[in-house]
């Protein structure tokens, strides 16, 4: 295994956690990850790992996963000094669904506040993978005094694609205290209970001209493709394994299924979620990802941005241009606005609705589904908890990626059954926000020659350390943006200069958590426009930002320059969306 996840300092090594002086049975406890689902996915490093990010999230983590309610506990677990008040040892429980997985290696880290994923304490176990518990214990390891944050639990496999149940407890000092949380019964997918929560999710079954059409092909046996575009909920975020369980493989499967001639393999999926990204980067990325260069057609496309577009500069007029994007394509896809939810029942339905309303689109809204059961004991009719629902804080787990796919299963039902709408969708309207950028395409290094002029300086280096993203069914992940222009401090003067006719520009740049990235000023026609930082979110990823937005096509130059004493820093454009 890859050992550069080892934090253990060279005694912890030789002679390992030391029994506790008093029994953990009697501390009190709270989980962090009951019965959650993991796996062995391929990393850049070339291990086999899963991660958990806790910074900003434990809390929550402890909130809605361990019940725990007590502000002060809850306070405590926000940064390193609180939670070695707090936690006296954690408790870890790994079943591998492999009977020939030994063992997984688990690693607890601390973000840095110098260097923060360098510097921060790493703490390493062995766990038998028969699902024991093993203990850390806190007390008998050194703690950096560079430690900010709780940053991550890492579990390592020796091969990739090894699945896993996990439980982490964290058991407290004396002097603190829980309420125990009862265990659950698991969700009845087949109870006339769990139907009526799904047939919640209706937010408007609207116009079905379009989605029966799909449906009628499929069961003629004609080639159907459904596609998906959206943030890390559509790529798969908390679906164990991610290719298969997430919620657009089986809605995906759910439709093939229920109107797929014979089972024939003739309806095809395009899976295209990217995760931390708004629609204003999906509109860049659309013709790319979804309609793969003008080689497919969806008849299909479901837009899945409700928890993401509080990024989006435009508020809401990227998600309608994006759309009527898909809406007027020229062989006249279903389009379908689906709301998914995070763990403190919030989302965008209400900005983004009025598009669906205004073109009269099916909607599902899995927030309606949900929220309100969420607040039911089980005895008063909780059908699914949070704790089931949810792998954190911002994605669904297994069952939550099956209750989506169920949300839009129903409103395929629905659609099979209904009496046929005669006149299709008005796309001619006024839009309800906005449609400024629905002309978007995407310019990136394999394509600029014959659209733009540039003048690479020092960006003339391709960066391959980009956001990874498992595509449509495939258990493997690919790069983002490859075909990229990299700052290299040595390559002569630190500027990129690229000339182009259009109305509307977005840069779209890489965001990383390297310290070797800095900030670009960007100019526009030698005005000073805004400062690219790759460290606002701090995490490899696409950022997509707005240069410039106006009505009429001309010829507009273009400078990003290093900032002021980031010079020997790098910094990677990843394309542009222009019209």
């Amino acid at each position: 295994m890859n050992d550069s996840f080892s934090g253990l300092t060279q005694q912890d090594e030789m002679e390992g956690p030391k029994a506790p002086k008093d029994p953990v049975t009697r501390r009190s406890g709270f989980s962090v990850m009951y019965e959650t689902m993991i796996e062995g996915t391929a990393r850049p490093d070339g291990s086999f790992a899963q991660e958990i990010y806790l910074e900003g999230r434990l809390a929550d983590k402890a909130k809605y996963t361990g019940g725990v309610g007590d502000e002060d506990i809850l306070e405590l677990l926000t940064n390193c000094e609180g939670l070695r008040r707090l936690v006296h040892s954690i408790g870890i429980t790994v079943k591998a669904h492999n009977p020939e997985v030994a063992d997984v290696r688990f690693v607890y880290h601390n973000w840095g506040k110098t260097s923060k994923y360098e510097s921060g304490t790493r703490l390493e176990l062995i766990c038998p993978a028969d699902g024991s518990e093993t203990m850390l214990f806190m007390e008998e390891y050194d703690w950096s005094l560079d430690d900010d944050v709780p940053g991550s639990f890492v579990f390592l496999f020796d091969r990739v694609g090894e699945l896993a149940t996990v439980n982490i407890t964290f058991y407290l000092h004396d002097g603190f205290h829980v309420p125990e949380v009862s265990m659950e019964e698991p969700v009845d997918f087949d109870s006339q209970a769990y139907r009526e929560m799904i047939a919640k999710s209706i937010l408007n079954k609207g116009n079905n001209k379009r989605l029966k059409a799909a449906i009628e092909k499929a069961k003629r046996g004609e080639q159907v493709t459904v596609a998906y575009i959206g943030g890390s909920i559509t790529q798969g975020a908390g679906a164990v394994p991610i290719h298969e369980n997430c919620y657009a493989y089986q809605s995906y499967a759910l439709f093939k299924q229920k109107f797929g001639k014979d089972g024939e393999e003739s309806v095809q999926l395009v899976k295209a979620g990217v995760g931390g990204t708004p629609s204003e980067l999906g509109i860049v990325r659309y013709d790319r990802d979804v309609l793969r260069g003008g080689t497919v057609e969806p008849d299909i496309v479901v837009i899945e941005f409700a928890v993401n577009d509080a990024g989006d500069e435009t508020k809401g007029n990227c998600y309608e241009s994006l759309t009527l994007k898909a809406l007027n394509a020229s062989n006249k896809p279903a389009v379908i606005l689906l709301f998914s939810v995070f763990v403190n029942d919030w989302n965008l339905q209400e900005r983004l609705s009025p598009v669906g309303w205004h073109y009269d689109l099916p909607m599902v809204s899995v927030k309606d589904a949900v929220e309100g059961q969420f607040r039911l004991s089980k005895a008063g009719g909780n059908v699914i908890s949070k704790r089931q629902f949810f792998f954190d804080i911002y994605h669904p787990a297994n069952a939550g990626h099956r209750v989506m796919a169920d949300c839009l299963g129903w409103l395929f039902d629905i659609a099979d059954e209904a009496s046929l709408d005669q006149t299709d969708v008005d796309t001619s309207k006024p839009p309800v926000i906005g449609c400024d950028f629905a002309e978007t395409e995407l310019l990136d290094r394999s394509n600029s020659e014959h659209i733009a002029t540039i003048n690479m300086g020092s960006f003339t280096e391709t960066d391959t350390d980009l956001q990874m993203v498992e595509m449509d069914d495939h258990p493997y992940s690919s790069p983002q943006f490859p075909y990229n222009w990299m700052n290299h401090p040595e390559n002569g003067v630190s500027e990129f200069k690229i000339t182009i006719c259009c109305k509307r520009l977005i840069l779209v740049f890489k965001d990383s958590g390297n310290s070797d990235f800095g900030c670009a000023d960007i100019w526009v026609d030698e005005k000073y426009i805004k400062t690219a930082d790759p460290h606002e979110n701090n995490w490899t990823h696409c950022n997509a930002v707005i240069l410039y937005n106006e009505q009429v096509s001309k010829e507009h130059t273009v400078v990003i320059r290093m900032a002021p004493g980031h010079e020997t820093k790098r910094f990677t454009i990843l394309g542009f969306g222009y019209i």
